[in-house]
């Protein structure tokens, strides 16, 4: 059920975002050249890496110096890059990642295999389902970046305060997934973002 779901609203949003997506195609490459999109190594079910897909927000080879985005005016990104982000339109590209089959429209944000290999035992269990574009901790940390930019040390925060507390929130999900729960949160996270 929850795959069927997934296969036709990934693909009726696809359809109806297509004209939008060259638009944004054409808003990326007069403010910052190719390429349009970004693809990284994400951890997926079951521990298999898969290609997450964005539409390309930072200079590129950013993530070179580092993994994370700091605050709201972090230099690599791009002029289009900040509006992109704001309205997490950025995102959308991995709706081929839920047809396709690696994602899924809801379920625990995918990681890079550096933090998830700080999960512990208990942690790892988010590992057991397809991860998602959304989620509860997508909605709770939504501004992220600007919580990052108060620390000192945002990595060091990041594994220590902000990681542990968002795969508390998946461990929730978990135990509570259902259709309707997704529906839910879907609504959730598309009143957070007009908000």
């Amino acid at each position: 059920m929850k795959r069927l779901f997934d296969i036709i609203f990934s693909l009726i949003g696809i359809i109806i975002l297509l004209p939008f997506f060259f638009l944004f195609a054409i808003l990326i490459i007069s403010d910052s050249g190719f390429p349009i999109f970004y693809s990284q190594k994400r951890v997926g079910k079951n521990r298999i890496d898969f290609s997450l897909l964005k539409f390309r927000t930072m200079k590129k080879d950013s993530d070179k110096k580092g993994l994370l985005t700091v605050g709201e005016k972090d230099s690599r990104v791009t002029n289009i890059g900040y509006f992109l982000r704001k309205y997490k339109i950025d995102e959308l590209p991995q709706l081929f990642n839920v047809l396709f089959g690696d994602m899924s429209l809801v379920g625990p944000r995918p990681e890079v295999r550096k933090y998830v290999e700080l999960y512990n035992d208990e942690q790892k269990k988010v590992l057991s389902i397809k991860p998602g574009i959304t989620d509860y901790a997508s909605i709770a940390y939504s501004n992220e970046n600007s919580i990052l930019s108060e620390s000192k040390n945002p990595e060091q925060f990041y594994i220590e305060t902000v990681m542990p507390a968002k795969l508390k929130l998946n461990l929730k999900y978990i135990e509570e997934k259902s259709f309707l729960t997704d529906l839910k949160i879907i609504l959730k996270t598309i009143g957070r973002i007009f908000s």
